[in-house]
């Protein structure tokens, strides 16, 4: 939000030196009130195409900045031409020249802007360094509210700059303004990760006032920003994560990442669970782990509310996360007690 403010200040110092100037100088007609209204009108034009550039991805201004300088210099040879020829008066030569000089910088600059995406960027080692080694990461909504991501920071596993767009910063203060209790407790959280984000050492939380007022769905700005500032997209909504691929963004999902640092298990292994509840198929019993994993196993329904040893006979991998069957054998310990007293008795 300071930032926002700062700005705000500064065009508005921009606008009043220029209307003092065209009080003061009065270049139109020496008339005060046209001075003014040319100043502020000038102002206004000047503030907002710095809007527009400031949206600008760094290809787009380079593309547009040789375009333009290519532009000119062509209507400086055109106009140089015309002028030794001197097929034409002083008056529309000078006339002919200021037309030709705007008009090529113009399309100049459109065509540079235009075709500045397929520029390689590759040679301008120091621009590509200066870029990657911020490493910006910008937060989705879903991500702030999960809370993971915080945790994820205080291991070091996550680093440079995380990047917050005011679009998501209103999103998360109307779901915490919600009427709705369960919202209202969601959005809280959310800005309450956010300021445990901004005392985190080594990692830096940049707030990015950066808009796309043409774009309503918020995901689709995400994307922009993304694409304009060369950064990752940290998520875990999966529509979000498939869009963004297609898009050509870089993804880093929380839920994926959860998913990765699950144990391994494999067919034929054992393990210990506590069945928690019935299954949807006859005698079954349903376990978790410690991460959430479900835990399927057949032949232990009876069993629920104990601990027991599980074979593991397959794992299913799906979108939603990790899927572990299993077998109850019942029970090795008892086959093992019975074999223990039918010795005794024979001795």
């Amino acid at each position: 939000m300071r930032v926002n403010t700062d700005v705000l200040l500064i065009r508005i110092i921009f606008t009043a030196i220029l209307i003092a100037a065209g009080y003061f100088l009065r270049p139109v007609s020496h008339d005060a009130r046209l001075s003014v209204g040319a100043a502020g009108a000038l102002a206004l034009a000047i503030i907002f195409f710095e809007t527009r550039v400031r949206r600008a991805s760094l290809k787009t201004l380079i593309g547009a900045a040789m375009g333009s300088i290519l532009g000119i210099v062509g209507a400086t040879l055109i106009g140089f031409l015309i002028t030794v020829q001197g097929a034409l008066p002083p008056d529309v030569r000078a006339s002919v020249t200021l037309a030709l000089l705007l008009l090529m910088a113009y399309v100049g600059l459109m065509v540079g802007a235009a075709k500045g995406e397929f520029l390689d960027l590759s040679a301008l080692g120091g621009f590509v360094r200066e870029r990657s080694s911020r490493n910006m990461k910008i937060l989705d909504t879903s991500v702030i509210i999960d809370g993971r991501i915080a945790d994820i920071v205080e291991t070091g596993f996550l680093e440079g700059v995380l990047v917050i767009p005011n679009f998501i910063l209103r999103e998360l203060q109307q779901i915490a303004d919600s009427p709705d209790a369960h919202k209202r407790n969601r959005g809280r959280r959310g800005l309450d990760i956010l300021q445990r984000l901004q005392t985190k050492h080594g990692i830096t939380v940049q707030f990015s006032e950066v808009d796309f007022p043409e774009l309503r769905d918020v995901d689709q700005k995400l994307i922009e920003l993304a694409k304009q500032l060369g950064a990752k997209i940290v998520t875990n909504d999966f529509n979000l994560n498939k869009v963004a691929q297609l898009r050509g963004v870089e993804v880093l999902n929380i839920n994926e990442l959860a998913n990765a640092l699950k144990p391994v298990v494999l067919p034929g292994e054992t393990m210990r669970v506590f069945i928690l509840k019935e299954g949807k198929e006859a005698n079954q019993g349903v376990a978790y782990l410690d991460d959430g994993t479900m835990v399927v196993v057949d032949n232990a329904r009876k069993m629920i509310g104990k601990t027991i040893e599980a074979t593991v006979t397959s794992v299913l991998q799906t979108t939603a996360g990790k899927m572990i069957f299993g077998r109850y054998v019942e029970d090795a310990r008892s086959t093992r007690g019975s074999r223990s007293s039918h010795v005794a008795e024979e001795s």
